[in-house]
């Protein structure tokens, strides 16, 4: 169900694959926490701004314990060195002039730290150590030396200690120890004899710093990815299932291999697919609706032209084989009667099919609904297509009768009814023709003294073919379309075109047009 059909783009919308609405749905919720997750990167700020602080701290305490140094005696020197190395978990060396080690704090007294082994760590340790790797490859971080105690503990294994000698400066270096963690390394000049202090760190608490807020923030990523994905499926599922269901029961309606397919109204959802369920339930609705019309029309049609067909071809195949000149005249007058009425039809039946599509394109304007019912009278009367019969035009109150429409498809509607009255009434009998203006509403009704509809016949009178025409109309003269056609016009104008008894009561019908004032419109 999430293929496209052949021949369609891929998506309007810029995806260039055949990708599912749930793919989607999880693509751009992962793709905003991969995002959140790019923020790992930026940790290695934090552990630049920490060892730039322990850089700063290394050269304060290399400057003023070198400071202190520089004024003591052999034996004080050796007890402050012992003092600062021990408090401070500090390893301080002094070399003397000549480059030989003269102190070591680690010597006079116990260690203050010691370096790990990173085979005696645990595994989450290792797979720690790992991720720092992988970090600093991804980053492209500058390669740390390692750290290790030289084999002659003299200061030529320290270049920070010549470099600070020939700048008079502190100088700091950093070297990785065996479990990779920082090893921060002081070279400060004491006094003026060419001595120097080497100062080490084993900063672990800034590894650890950052590895703990990495492990945060990865808890956090990892725990929104994980709701993300369960909010996703979830949404997706509230909105691709339903409209999986809908596109099944679209495709079996298209193709048309179960005439009762159901579409799902989804009426429980309130939302923008139920919505759109209650649309296309309505528009498939519909749409039998229109079928099942036009295979009536069509079987109608069939049934309509093969009255007059069947004749003309009965009085063509007689003609021939009669000689009697006045015979052949009526025959040839039945075979014009019936090609008449065949025209007729025709013209009726194309006029019929047409109409919904020249309304769906037009232009509605305002119409004076009494001005072209009395133009249309006097028009009707000059041409002398009412008979005997009398039209007479009347009005209530003096309201504008202005709709919105189209008029020369009103016009047809009121040609329709007119006739429609005039074949069922009376000769010398009134048409009597009666509008009003009420509620927004603008109301034309026409009123005949025919025999008038019976009641359970007030619909089907409109339906297509349907006529119940009095015994001396002439047969082939109207096509059963006329009422048909009147209401498909008016249901297009937003009106109604309902049949009801007379007003006054006397016999006869009464058709009422009911459309939107052009104020309401």
């Amino acid at each position: 169900m999430d293929e496209l059909p052949a021949g369609l783009p891929a998506d309007e919308y810029g995806w260039p694959w055949r990708v599912s609405l749930t793919t989607r749905i999880l693509a751009v919720n992962i793709i905003a926490l991969a995002l959140l997750a790019g923020s790992l990167f930026y940790i290695d700020s934090y552990r630049k701004e920490l060892l730039a602080e322990r850089f700063r701290l290394a050269v304060s305490e290399g400057e003023i314990t070198a400071h202190a140094l520089d004024k003591l005696t052999r034996k004080k020197r050796r007890d402050l060195m012992v003092q600062i190395g021990t408090g401070l978990e500090l390893r301080l060396r002094l070399y003397g002039k000549d480059g030989e080690m003269v102190a070591d704090s680690f010597e006079l007294a116990e260690p203050s730290y010691t370096l790990l082994d990173p085979v005696t760590e645990p595994w989450y340790q290792q797979a720690a150590r790992r991720l720092d790797q992988g970090m600093d490859l991804a980053l492209g971080t500058p390669p740390i030396p390692d750290y290790a105690d030289p084999e002659k503990p003299d200061a030529s294994a320290w270049p920070e200690i010549a470099e600070a000698l020939a700048t008079g400066t502190t100088v700091i270096r950093q070297r990785n120890a065996p479990d990779r963690t920082p090893v921060i390394t002081s070279a400060t000049p004491v006094g003026e004899k060419g001595e120097a202090l080497l100062v080490t760190r084993n900063a672990r608490d800034i590894t650890q710093n950052v590895r703990d807020a990495r492990q945060t923030l990865a808890i956090i990523v990892g725990t929104a990815l994980i709701v993300s994905i369960l909010l996703s499926l979830f949404l997706a599922r509230t909105i691709v299932e339903p409209l999986r269901n809908l596109v099944r029961a679209a495709v079996r309606v298209r193709l048309g291999r179960d005439r009762q397919v159901v579409v799902p109204r989804l009426p429980e959802r309130g939302d923008e697919i139920g919505l759109l369920a209650r649309a296309i339930s309505d528009m498939t609705g519909a749409l039998r609706e229109r079928m099942d019309a036009v295979e009536s029309f069509a079987a109608d049609v069939a049934h309509e032209l093969k009255n007059p067909l069947t004749s003309l071809r009965s009085a063509l195949e007689t003609i021939e084989r009669v000689d009697d000149p006045v015979v052949r005249g009526q025959l040839l007058g039945i075979a014009k009667e019936d090609v008449r009425r065949v025209d007729f039809l025709v013209t009726e039946i194309a006029d019929a099919s047409r109409i919904d599509a020249e309304l769906s394109r037009a232009t509605f304007e305002p119409v004076d609904m009494f001005k072209l019912v009395m133009a249309l009278a006097a028009e009707r009367d000059q041409r002398g297509v009412n008979g005997d019969c009398r039209v007479i035009v009347s009005r209530q109150g003096s309201e504008d009768m202005i709709v919105a429409g189209s008029p020369p498809r009103l016009e047809r509607v009121f040609h329709n009814l007119i006739d429609n009255a005039v074949s069922f009434s009376p000769d010398g009998a009134g048409i009597e023709i009666e509008l009003s203006h009420d509620g927004g509403q603008v109301a034309v009704a026409v009123s005949d003294h025919g025999p008038g509809i019976a009641l359970d016949a007030r619909e089907k009178v409109f339906e297509r073919f349907h006529s119940l025409r009095p015994d001396s109309e002439e047969f082939g003269k109207h096509s059963g379309l006329g009422l048909a056609i009147a209401r498909t016009i008016i249901n297009a104008h937003f009106g109604q075109l309902t049949a009801t008894d007379r007003k006054d009561g006397a016999p006869g019908a009464r058709l009422v047009v009911t459309l939107p004032a052009w104020e309401a419109y």
